[in-house]
């Protein structure tokens, strides 16, 4: 019992953590006093691991091997001592008998702690219990752990902690070794398949003047030399594609991405992808090539075509469907693309079945778009090609010869995720041009996905790129499909996450030095801003009294998927159930800076559907007009308020 309280008293467990953060200083400063530090160790020669031990164990049985790892638990301590030993391929029993070892090294080893580093000269044996085990001559501590490892049940459970802490979740969850050694695999497969396909790998900037080759927000750095605001790419396609008009005929790169937009189950700022594209080939061959690719790394890495993700049974095996966008809509909505002419009709079509047009440019393949992102993707569990997508969402892809409003295109959806994206790419340089300028006319009015202009590019294909096939794969999603992982962060070692406040602090400018400056109350410009003007119209106090307004934790949120403007809220409101509330609010925030915050929230409104979700009450948020443009400040308040106050 008393354990247990101090597991719920988080002050005594930070005096036992100091406690134990001492005790192994000093025993690191004992050991230095010796000459015996640790740390002063550069190389200890491994002879065997501990699963190669166990795989042939009859064969190395009574043999002298050396080995090293982690402690991962002790047991006994008095004449006899276990312990078990982790290295990268598992774990294995030391066995240590005094009378068997030099004394002073085996009453070292009785004072080293679980996490430990250690080299060990031994023979391979097995116990009377039949347990295989090493059994110890010599052992020699490298690296001494001076923090202690999280519990094996009470220890790392928190999923933010883990991704920020990979370090100790490899140690501590070793299942989760196996997504990264997949990802391995993955990556080592690709590259072997378009390899021996006559593929060239090469490597393009990762720093650009200019931000193309996708449709999306870049970072922005500075060269200090050349004193020029830099992009970071968003896609290697315009690179590659010059090599395409070089002459190097079939390339790839795999490389990493970044995108300065929002954070999700799926997306993460920077991620990786491979993008191939090869000379005289189409959108046809791009199909072929992934469809080929993807079911062999299935069957190579996993030894099947059958997986499970998010809990859908899916299977990879060759055949999978192809379908035009236009098919796909009319298949799953009802509504006849291809017999529509005019984009007031198709506009209509769209809302008529459901879709939110709002902000959207209202032309036929606009509507044509948004029936499919909105509606039908969602509705993709098997692996399916969605080919021939509108002109307006391709500014890169070729036009069909049989009807300029589509592109030769596709993307892959599995389980209703989008896995890749392929051409055949434009190469007429005048259509470029004109793409390329609807592009920047988009950003000048205030698109900030919207792509530039690059001459250069223009310039290469005035020299003549062939007819060219091009595709574009997210690894990082293949690797989700193949490991079942829910979450992109549990297949990138180090996702990016929201700084911690100590970390912010001790990396500020002021963290050192002089003392910080006090505070002063920043003095807000109000001069432009424009308010509605209040109601004339009064309304009762009971009528008033009737709205239950209340403060909300924001426990979780996330975007809400194929909406640019919804973000989703796990909301404690006081009860013992979780609380969902959609507000329209992406423009303003971004998920991961609401989270841990108090809001305040209308609970009593009956349930609205937004996006096929259940919105349960409205968030509350202060808007005005500044400099003829909407602003919002999402209502937050002090968070030593409880949840559930409720406002009177």
């Amino acid at each position: 019992m008393a354990e247990k309280n101090r597991k719920d008293n988080p002050q005594e467990q930070e005096q036992d953590l100091s406690q134990i953060l001492q005790v192994r200083r000093d025993k690191l400063a004992a050991l230095q006093k010796e000459g015996k530090d640790p740390f002063q160790q550069t190389k200890f020669t491994v002879s065997a691991h501990t699963q190669q031990i166990k795989d042939h164990f009859d064969q190395m049985e009574g043999q002298a091997v050396t080995v090293a790892g982690r402690l991962m638990s002790k047991r006994g301590m008095g004449k006899v001592s276990f312990c078990d030993l982790q290295d990268k391929t598992g774990r294995i029993q030391l066995y240590a008998r005094r009378d068997e070892m030099d004394e002073a090294v085996y009453n070292a080893f009785k004072k080293y702690d679980i996490g430990d580093l250690v080299g060990v000269e031994g023979e391979v044996f097995r116990t009377q219990r039949g347990e295989m085990s090493v059994r110890c001559k010599n052992v020699t501590l490298l690296s001494k752990s001076l923090r202690p490892l999280p519990e094996k049940f009470h220890g790392l459970q928190d999923k933010e902690l883990r991704y920020r802490q990979r370090y100790v979740d490899l140690i501590m969850n070793p299942e989760v070794r196996r997504n990264f050694e997949i990802r391995s695999q993955f990556i080592r497969y690709l590259r072997a398949f378009l390899d021996e396909r006559g593929y060239m790998e090469v490597e393009t900037p990762v720093l650009n003047t200019i931000s193309g080759g996708a449709t999306a927000r870049p970072f922005i750095t500075h060269h200090n030399t050349l004193d020029l605001d830099m992009y970071m790419r968003i896609a290697t396609e315009l690179h590659l594609k010059r090599l395409i008009v070089g002459g190097l005929e079939r390339v790839y790169e795999i490389g990493r991405i970044f995108r300065n937009e929002g954070m999700d189950t799926k997306h993460n700022p920077e991620f990786t992808t491979v993008e191939l594209y090869e000379a005289y080939a189409d959108f046809h061959d791009m199909m072929d090539l992934f469809e080929a690719f993807l079911s062999s790394a299935a069957q190579k890495i996993l030894g099947t075509y059958e997986v499970t993700w998010q809990g859908e049974q899916i299977s990879l095996a060759p055949g999978w469907p192809r379908l035009t966008m236009a098919q796909a809509v009319q298949q799953y909505l009802g509504v006849d693309f291809m017999a529509i002419d005019s984009d007031e009709a198709a506009v209509a079509a769209a809302k008529g079945v459901g879709i939110d047009m709002d902000g959207v440019e209202p032309t036929w393949g606009h509507a044509l778009y948004e029936c499919f992102d909105q509606k039908v993707e969602g509705m993709l569990i098997q692996p399916t090609f969605i080919t021939m997508h509108p002109v307006d969402v391709s500014p890169l892809a070729k036009r069909s010869a049989q009807d300029p409003r589509l592109t030769e295109r596709f993307e892959l959806f599995i389980c209703r995720s989008e896995m890749g994206n392929a051409f055949s790419e434009l190469n007429d340089p005048i259509d470029q041009k004109q793409r390329f300028q609807k592009q920047v006319e988009l950003r000048a009015g205030g698109d900030e996905e919207a792509g530039m202009m690059d001459e250069d590019y223009i310039n290469a294909l005035e020299y003549g790129l062939p007819p060219t096939g091009g595709l574009g794969i997210g690894i990082d999603r293949c690797v989700m499909l193949l490991t079942g992982a829910d979450s992109i962060r549990d297949v990138i070692l180090f996702p990016t996450m929201k700084p911690l406040d100590s970390a912010k602090k001790e990396n500020s400018v002021n963290s050192e030095g002089a003392a910080a400056p006090k505070p002063v109350a920043e003095k807000v410009d109000f001069s432009q801003v424009k308010i509605e003007p209040l109601f004339e119209e009064m309304v009762d106090f009971d009528t008033f009294a009737k709205s239950d307004f209340r403060a909300v934790k924001i426990e979780a949120c996330e975007v809400v998927p194929k909406s640019k403007k919804l973000l989703k809220f796990t909301l404690d409101d006081g009860t013992e159930r979780r609380r969902t509330i959609l507000s329209g609010i992406h423009e303003y925030y971004e998920p991961e800076e609401l989270v841990g915050k108090t809001a305040i929230a209308i609970v009593n409104l009956p349930p609205r559907k937004m996006m096929g979700i259940d919105s349960e009450g409205m968030l509350i948020s202060a808007v005005h007009e500044e400099n003829g443009r909407e602003g919002l400040n999402l209502l937050m308040v002090d968070d030593r308020i409880p949840a559930g106050a409720k406002l009177y």
